[in-house]
């Protein structure tokens, strides 16, 4: 219906209409887009008169559909809820795999993988060519998606070789102060839930006093796991643990064989006893390494439900099919109110699964099949949006953590890992194969269909832009990194907000990314890069994920320089032979890097050794220590 049409109408006239016209489709037009009638009632009458007009027209139609009592009821009953809500506020649903590669998803160029439901969902929106997470690891990455805020304002990055959470019983976390989308708009009345993974922490002093669970930072409601999945968490696929890269076996073993050989040919006398001693040091530290890497399912692998363990060590296989499950009886639970859902899906990141349904579908193995089941599972959240009829009120998003992790090979030298593209490298780099991810955000109505748009993002905006479509306001009180996208998107704005991003591994500034105003070109300055190996791939296989500590990369003065814009994949430097403006251009890196890092204030960071180290007092046990914390308790 047209309600611009309604101004001069008799009642008589409205009841034509409404007879004539889609009065199914009116009625519930009325009552699910408010916000577009409202926005025509300002244009008819001016806004102040907006609300008062809005309330005269519903009863001019009820008149006119006094003779017709089944009409009248479905109006009231849609007049109602209209009127019970001063602004009808749209629904978020927030879709982030893990590990995944840009070049993973049909919409992105991959011609070999099936994703219809997440290329309708691209086709059916805009699609982010330039969208950067703000961090190459799981656990600051994420940290930075909830808050809008850099990873190291929060406390989320430290100096050591990990960078992220390896155990449930750690007590660093994303601190209780830190302010979430989640809690924001909480407060706006939205009711808000977790699905899936969450590695932002669990306790601090206690077993069970979830100062960092996702109800601490707004979630309603979490089912899923408070660490990550693991290939420790899949039997027979291996351990993250590789402790036997780090202890120096080699050397001890070759020292105690030429002591031995030494002893035994007169050379030098040792006693018995010391050897002895020596080798049973040996073999004792062997087989605690080896019984703690047995135990590590039992104490990592944990599926939550709220605050109560339910599994305990978890069982993959049909995972992702249990949260889909949750996230329907989610959405239809809260169909009725403003709702948010930020669904964490475990898959690509290993120990790969996949349910039976869709084991051997993919030519690319395991990894192919959990693709084609998230893929699943995107197709049923929207066909329950379609169902409910909520889906042209909510806005969706759907990204990545970070990159594609290019060292996960099993012993038979399968591949367990995605593809990034064009772009080099992958996971735990700043290389555009680390952190540039899908970005699709699609809201029928309020954001165009089948557009691209190239200009720099990243996956801290959606902390303001949701904010801002909640009705909230942003926190004054700290920096927030992040920019509304909603101008971009729907093309009131031809540029991004971003002119700087600056790209932290751990607590190193890394690199920066310039797109200067009135410019085609993306500038990204490298102050140091990880060591390859082997040196002739774009990959770290010695350590299974490269490390940013100094004894790992390798500095550059002057800094790598490149244009994004003409060489996405990073494949030639420039010089100042080569880039007239290289040292201008450098020099306004450097200025931008100085008036930023004096925006960062000082927080204890919660990845240093005494918060990320396992802490027997601090373990989530759903029975005893003796029967190895086991339990099934979800039916």
């Amino acid at each position: 219906m047209n309600w611009r049409k309604v101004k001069n109408m008799s009642t008589e006239h409205i009841e034509e209409v409404l007879l004539t016209d889609n009065v199914g489709n009116s009625l519930i037009s009325l009552g699910k887009n408010k916000r577009v009638l409202l926005e025509d009632l300002n244009v008819l009458y001016g806004e102040k008169y907006a609300k008062g007009k809005e309330d005269f027209l519903l009863v001019k139609m009820m008149s006119a559909l006094m003779p017709h009592p089944y009409l009248l009821l479905m109006l009231l009953l849609v007049g109602k809820s209209v009127l019970l809500q001063e602004n009808i506020k749209p629904n978020f649903i927030l879709m982030m795999l893990d590990d995944l590669g840009i070049g993973d998803l049909g919409c992105y160029g991959n011609t070999t993988l099936r994703t219809p439901n997440i290329d309708q969902l691209a086709q059916q929106g805009v699609k982010l060519t330039h969208h950067v997470a703000a961090a190459s690891l799981c656990t600051p990455s994420r940290a930075a998606f909830l808050t809008g805020r850099y990873p190291i304002r929060s406390g989320v990055a430290g100096n050591l070789r990990p960078g992220v959470f390896i155990f449930n019983a750690a007590s660093g976390g994303l601190l209780a102060r830190e302010v979430t989308f989640a809690k924001i708009i909480k407060q706006q009345g939205y009711n808000t839930a977790l699905i899936g993974k969450w590695h932002l922490g669990l306790n601090c002093e206690s077993s069970d006093d979830h100062c960092h669970h996702p109800s601490v930072h707004g979630f309603d409601y979490f089912f899923g796991i408070p660490l990550t999945n693991l290939r420790d968490c899949q039997p027979g696929h291996g351990t993250v643990f590789q402790i036997h890269k780090y202890l120096p076996y080699g050397s001890l073993g070759a020292a105690l064989l030429s002591a031995a050989v030494l002893h035994w040919s007169g050379l030098i006398l040792l006693r018995r006893r010391l050897i002895l001693g020596l080798l049973s040091m040996l073999a004792g530290v062997t087989i605690l390494v080896a019984g703690f890497i047995k135990i590590i399912p039992y104490l990592n692998c944990i599926l939550f439900r709220d605050h109560s363990i339910v599994e305990q060590p978890f069982t993959l296989e049909n995972l992702t099919q249990k949260m889909t499950y949750e996230a329907v009886d989610f959405i239809e639970r809260n169909s009725g109110r403003p709702f948010l859902l930020f669904l964490s899906y475990l898959q690509v990141h290993t120990a790969l699964f996949a349910s039976a349904a869709f084991k051997g579908t993919s030519s690319h193995g395991v990894y192919g099949d959990a693709v084609h089941e998230v893929d699943w599972s995107v197709g049923q959240i929207l066909q329950t949006l379609d169902r409910l009829r909520v889906r042209e009120n909510t806005l969706l998003y759907l990204t990545s953590d970070q990159g594609a992790h290019l060292e996960e090979l099993t012993a038979a030298g399968q591949v367990h890992g995605g593809w990034n593209g064009i772009y080099k490298a992958g996971k735990s780099t700043n290389w555009e194969g680390g952190i540039r991810v899908p970005g699709i955000l699609s809201w029928p109505g309020q954001i165009p269909s089948g557009r691209e748009i190239d200009e720099p993002t990243s996956n801290m905006d959606l902390f303001p832009t949701i904010v801002h479509l909640s009705g909230a306001a942003i926190p004054q009180d700290r920096e927030i990194d992040g920019h509304d996208l909603m101008d971009l998107l729907q093309g009131r704005a031809e540029r991004s907000n971003h002119e700087f991003l600056f790209h932290y591994c751990n607590s190193y500034l890394n690199a920066v990314r310039w797109h200067p105003p009135n410019s085609s070109s993306v500038w990204k300055a490298f102050y140091f890069t990880p060591d390859f190996y082997p040196a002739d791939k774009t990959t770290c296989f010695h350590t299974h994920v490269c490390f940013c500590t100094p004894d790992h990369v390798t500095y550059h003065d002057p800094p790598l320089l490149f244009d994004l814009s003409k060489d996405p994949s990073e494949s030639r430097p420039l010089t100042a032979d080569t880039e007239p403006a290289f040292y201008s251009i450098l020099a306004a890196m450097k200025q931008a890097v100085e008036v930023h890092q004096k925006s960062v204030k000082p927080v204890e960071s919660q990845l240093s050794a005494a918060h990320i180290m396992w802490k027997p007092w601090l373990q989530p046990c759903c029975s005893t220590f003796t029967q190895l914390c086991q339990c099934q308790q979800d039916k």
